[in-house]
């Protein structure tokens, strides 16, 4: 990764989250997260070198209760404290010395590409967006995933959701993916891509691949592709044709519903920008932040005063 990368902090709420500040060089910055329990390391970095390689400023960050940053107890999600730490990390990066606060640029996939929605909609201070592979529909995603469990193994994780809700010092860890049979978040084959999608060689070590089962209802119900009429400013969505993690079609849909929207298709299941789509899938999004983040300025440029 770029040595010039820097370890940064900002608070959100009563915790710090934790990031890794690139700084750009052409006033623009886009600021990231990685999906459903994934820390910005495994999340971001082979999207978040190529836009610092193409002059952006990045700051890519943990959520709380993940990764480096605070806030307990550990590995719960919870969307809305989640969607509040994108709007402290909006209120950062407008901080920071080189980029512009009028430029701020929005990205995640999975789960955080279904935030992009609603970060896009509602937070005038997003100037572009990207939603790759977007969770735009919890509802329907997790029953297209339940085809591919074992009631048996539904019925323990119902019971392990429920015994975490109660009261207790220590959250009950599911894995993020695992083989049908087993006690875990998803079984969908792609699912089962993502260690070695995020995480090849081991390179990321340090990631807890697991989150607290109280985080399965709110994942589970969360739609936020409902919102995305809404949302004023560029949005680029990227699709996965085969995804059966996230669901290619209420995404597709969402693009359809949104003003500014720009649809890209790729083949392959959820993790197919990061594997062998990556290089469509990231010229693809480094044209579209350029367009809407960096052509505009020869555009205003060139325009009568």
């Amino acid at each position: 990764m770029p040595e010039d990368r820097k370890k940064a902090r900002f608070v959100s709420g009563d915790v710090e989250c934790a990031a890794w500040h690139y700084p750009g060089t052409n006033g623009a910055c886009v600021i990231m997260a990685g999906g459903g329990g994934v820390t910005k390391e495994p999340g971001t970095d082979p999207f978040a070198k190529r836009f610092h390689e193409a002059g952006f400023s990045v700051l890519a960050f943990d959520y709380r209760r993940l990764g480096e940053s605070g806030g307990r107890p550990r590995q719960v999600v919870r969307v809305k404290s989640q969607v509040a730490d994108w709007g402290a990390a909006l209120t950062y990066a407008a901080t920071l010395p080189e980029v512009d606060p009028a430029r701020l640029a929005v990205w995640g996939f999975s789960l955080s590409g279904g935030h992009v929605f609603e970060i896009a909609a509602r937070d005038s201070r997003t100037a572009a967006a990207i939603a790759q592979t977007p969770n735009a529909d919890g509802l329907a995603a997790a029953r297209a995933a339940s085809k591919f469990q074992r009631p048996l193994a539904t019925l323990r994780l119902t019971g392990r959701v429920l015994l975490d809700l109660l009261p207790r010092r220590r959250p009950l860890l599911v894995p993020l993916a695992a083989e049908p049979g087993t006690v875990t978040l998803l079984t969908t084959p792609d699912s089962l891509d993502g260690d070695r999608a995020l995480n090849p060689g081991n390179r990321y070590p340090e990631w807890r691949q697991e989150i607290a089962a109280r985080s399965v209802p709110g994942i589970a119900t969360y739609r936020p592709g409902r919102l995305a009429a809404g949302i004023r400013c560029p949005l680029l969505v990227l699709v996965a044709d085969q995804d059966q993690t996230a669901l290619a079609q209420p995404a597709v849909d969402a693009a359809g519903r949104a003003p500014r929207a720009e649809l890209v298709r790729v083949p392959g299941g959820h993790y197919a920008p990061f594997l062998g789509e990556h290089e469509r899938a990231v010229e693809a999004e480094v044209d579209f932040l350029r367009r809407h983040l960096v052509d505009l300025d020869v555009t205003l440029s060139a325009e009568p005063r």
